[in-house]
C-alpha cells in the first residue's frame, strides 16, 4: 500500500492508472476506521481492480460547535487497517492541501440538503458536497461507495453527481451493525458504558416500525410517532428527528403506498453524543 498526501501526485497516479485500463473504486473516510468502513473497502474490492481510500477530516462539514477538533484521528491504526483491507493507495493530505490559501469555490447541493441534517448542521451538506467532489477529481475513480448510513448524505452526493454530470458510478454499501444492532460509527467510542447501552435503542426503534410494516400498516406518521416513543423511553436520548421520507425526494412521507420506496430516518442524542440511523423498505 502506497500513501500519498500530495493531491497532485495522486492525481498523476489515478491518470496512469487509467492509462493501464484499471477500473478504480475509491472509499472515503475520515479516518477512525471501523467494520463499517472496512465492509466499503469489501465491496469496492468485488467492483475494482485498484481501490483508494482516502482520510481526510474535512474542517468545511463541521460546524462551529461540533467536534473537528476533537474528532478521533488514529492514523497509525488506520494505515494497519487499510492494509490489511488491501487497499493500494492511502490519500491522507493536510488541510492545507486541500484548501490552499485563496480557496473560495463550495458547491450548494440545493433543496435536498436543507432538511433535516442540513436543519440541524447548517453548512454541513455544502463542506460534504465540495469535499465530495474535489477528492473525485483528485482520486479519478470509476466507482465510489458510500455507507447506506449516512442516507442524506448519499442522496445528496447521487444528486450533486448527476447534476454535474460526473463521471462516477455511486454505490451505497449497507449499514453495518453491532451485536446489539447498533450501527457502527466512529462516534460511538464518545458514549459512556450505560449511555452504549441506552443507544441500541435506535435499532428497537428500528425493529418496531419494521414489525408494524410487515403486518401491513400504512399510517408512517402515527407509526413514526411510536418507535419515537420507545428512543424517548431511554432517560439520556433525545430525538433530533424520526420520521419517514420518502426514499428519492427525501420529502416527509405520511402514508406508504404501493410499489413505493421509504426510509425511516433518525438522529438521536444520547447525552452529548449525537447518532444517525435509518431503515429503508419497498411497501407493497
Amino acid at each position: 500500500m502506497q500513501i500519498i498526501t500530495d493531491p497532485s501526485e495522486m492525481q498523476k497516479i489515478a491518470e496512469k492508472l487509467r492509462l493501464q485500463h484499471q477500473y478504480i473504486g475509491v472509499v472515503m473516510t475520515m479516518g477512525a476506521l471501523h467494520e463499517g468502513h472496512l465492509s466499503l473497502v469489501k465491496l469496492a474490492r468485488q467492483k475494482a481492480g485498484t481501490v483508494i481510500m482516502t482520510i481526510f477530516v474535512n474542517p468545511s462539514q463541521f460546524g462551529p460547535n461540533e467536534d473537528f477538533h476533537r474528532y478521533p484521528r488514529p492514523f497509525e491504526q488506520d494505515v494497519a487497517l487499510a492494509r490489511s483491507a488491501g487497499i493500494d493507495y492511502l490519500f491522507a493530505p493536510a488541510v492545507e492541501a486541500m484548501y490552499p490559501e485563496g480557496y473560495s469555490t463550495t458547491i450548494d447541493p440545493g433543496p435536498i440538503a436543507t432538511s433535516f441534517e442540513g436543519v440541524s448542521r447548517p453548512g454541513h451538506f455544502s463542506g460534504m458536497a465540495t469535499v465530495v467532489v474535489k477528492l473525485l477529481g483528485i482520486t479519478r475513480p470509476h466507482l465510489a461507495v458510500f455507507g447506506e448510513k449516512d442516507a442524506q448524505q448519499l442522496t445528496v452526493i447521487r444528486r450533486v453527481v448527476a447534476d454535474l454530470n460526473i463521471a462516477v458510478t455511486i454505490l451505497g454499501a449497507p449499514i453495518a451493525r453491532e451485536s446489539d444492532g447498533l450501527a457502527t460509527s466512529s462516534r460511538n467510542i464518545y458514549l459512556s458504558s450505560d449511555e452504549r447501552r441506552q443507544a441500541a435503542v435506535l435499532y428497537r426503534a428500528i425493529r418496531y416500525a419494521q414489525e408494524q410494516i410487515e403486518q401491513g400498516r400504512t399510517d408512517l406518521e402515527v407509526i413514526a410517532k411510536e418507535a419515537e416513543a420507545i428512543v424517548r423511553a431511554e432517560p439520556d436520548a433525545e430525538p433530533d428527528y424520526l420520521c419517514f421520507v420518502d426514499d428519492t425526494t427525501f420529502g416527509p412521507a405520511a402514508k406508504a403506498l404501493p410499489g413505493k420506496a421509504y426510509r425511516l430516518i433518525m438522529a438521536v442524542r444520547i447525552g452529548s453524543t449525537r447518532l444517525i440511523d435509518n431503515w429503508s423498505f419497498e411497501y407493497r
